[in-house]
């Protein structure tokens, strides 16, 4: 069993264990050498590319982490606020042979996380990931670096260009944003500069909210978690369409020209069924979403003569079942989009591009674009809980699954998990009918609460 990774990196709250400067000195040390051990092309001392969001605590994380690379003779690449995708796209394009991104994405300022990449920008897998934890919870698996093989940190701000040209030629070059309207809520996070500059770059004319961070608004009441502003400022400035990006920019939410906020799984059917009559993927081939994803999305992807694929919860459980069944769409309900052809991680500023090429391809408004199919009542509540032990070690729990799957006559279903990055016990219902889907919620919550709350 993991200690310190979840689903998505290491997480917790700033400045008590594991989120402390401590940890990531020696999560720097750990990486670092793990890279040397492992890598037998390596000449010189490894690199490693470091971004960050806008969080307060990112500053002491940041240093910390970069002083253990140091300390073990790694080179690293500080690149300032950046989102999660340009940071897997700049350890690849400087070939790299690791990157590191200091984020807890969609949480409130006060909790922080560290996401590692590969030299290919992939996310590691869940055994590298163990071998590095063993080494930061024993630092003394660590060989220490001599004197003067220590590393060297250079901040390289300018690295952000990469990523901004990176974006902008994912856009169809016939496709223009000239005098397009487009709202764009950064979250004051690691968006807030580059997702502004691509799309005015591309002509679009830019209503910028969430802009402003000052290290501690980061998700405050914006972004992709709080649409409803950018809504409203969609329908004050006419716009066409309002784009929502989370803390790290790695997810999206797209707003149409109503003012209505559009669900991640409507939106992956749009881009299914768009990337199928463009060519860009063919029938029979797979589109992979999650165990959370509607059941009335999986029927539709189907309908469209598509196979559906359920991953774990966590885009990189999504992108390696892309990479096995050679997937070119994947995503989440929560609006993690993946084009594994030009990106290894979910892009929320490339995702609103693709659907600004929908509009564009079918000559409609974003809204006249969501009507091919309606979701399913769902319904996901979450229980806090003391510890994350197997559901089914309580026979309570297991009964009362049971006889609530029952209720719903094979038309629904349950789905109870954990949260890899906060301790929660989520559970999700799903069926016809929502006043059935709620009882049956606060039935399965109660219970689990009781016996591990």
């Amino acid at each position: 069993m993991r200690k310190l990774f979840g689903t998505d990196g290491i997480r917790g709250r700033a400045n008590q264990f594991p989120m402390t400067s401590e940890m990531a000195m020696n999560l720097g040390r750990a990486v670092t050498y793990y890279f040397q051990k492992n890598n037998s092309n390596l000449s010189g001392k490894p690199l490693i590319i470091l971004g960050k969001d806008t969080r307060l605590s990112c500053y002491m994380l940041e240093l910390a982490f970069s002083s253990g690379v140091c300390s073990q003779g790694g080179r690293v690449v500080l690149t300032g606020p950046l989102p999660t995708p340009g940071v897997s796209f700049v350890t690849g394009n400087m070939r790299a042979h690791a990157g590191v991104m200091i984020s807890a994405s969609h949480n409130q300022y006060y909790d922080n996380g560290i996401k590692l990449f590969d030299a290919n920008g992939d996310k590691l897998p869940d055994s590298v990931e163990l071998e590095i934890e063993k080494m930061v919870l024993n630092p003394t698996l660590i060989k220490p670096a001599p004197d003067k093989e220590l590393g060297r940190a250079q901040r390289l701000d300018e690295v952000i260009g990469r990523y901004i040209v990176q974006v902008k030629s994912c856009l169809d070059k016939k496709v223009s944003l000239d005098g397009m309207r487009v709202v764009l809520d950064c979250a004051n996070g690691a968006g807030y500069k580059v997702g502004p500059m691509i799309l005015s770059e591309l002509g679009a004319e830019v209503f910028s909210l969430g802009v402003n961070p000052n290290g501690q608004n980061i998700n405050l009441g914006v972004g992709s978690l709080h649409p409803e502003i950018a809504a409203e400022d969609v329908k004050k400035y006419k716009a066409e369409i309002g784009i929502c990006l989370d803390g790290d920019a790695d997810r999206v939410v797209i707003i149409d020209e109503k003012g209505d906020i559009t669900h991640g799984d409507i939106l992956i059917g749009i881009l299914a069924k768009f990337s199928l009559e463009t060519g860009m993927i063919k029938k029979g081939e797979e589109i992979v979403g999650t165990v959370m994803s509607n059941m009335a999305l999986e029927n539709y992807i189907e309908g469209l003569g598509l196979k559906f694929y359920r991953a774990k919860v966590g885009d990189r459980y999504i992108l390696e079942r892309m990479r096995k069944s050679k997937s070119k769409l994947g995503g989440e309900p929560s609006g993690h989009i993946i084009w594994p052809s030009v990106s290894r991680t979910g892009d929320g500023i490339l995702s609103a591009l693709k659907v600004l090429e929908a509009m564009n391809f079918y000559q409609k408004p974003f809204s006249a674009l969501k009507n091919e199919f309606e979701l399913y009542p769902q319904m996901t509540t979450n229980v806090t809980v003391k510890k994350k032990e197997d559901f089914k070690n309580f026979p309570e729990i297991s009964s009362e699954l049971k006889k609530q799957e029952g209720k719903l006559k094979g038309k629904g279903r349950i789905l109870l998990r954990y949260s890899g990055t906060e301790s929660l016990a989520r559970v999700m219902v799903e069926g016809e009918s929502m006043p059935l889907i709620e009882e049956i919620s606060d039935v399965i919550s109660g219970v689990v609460s009781k016996c591990l709350g």
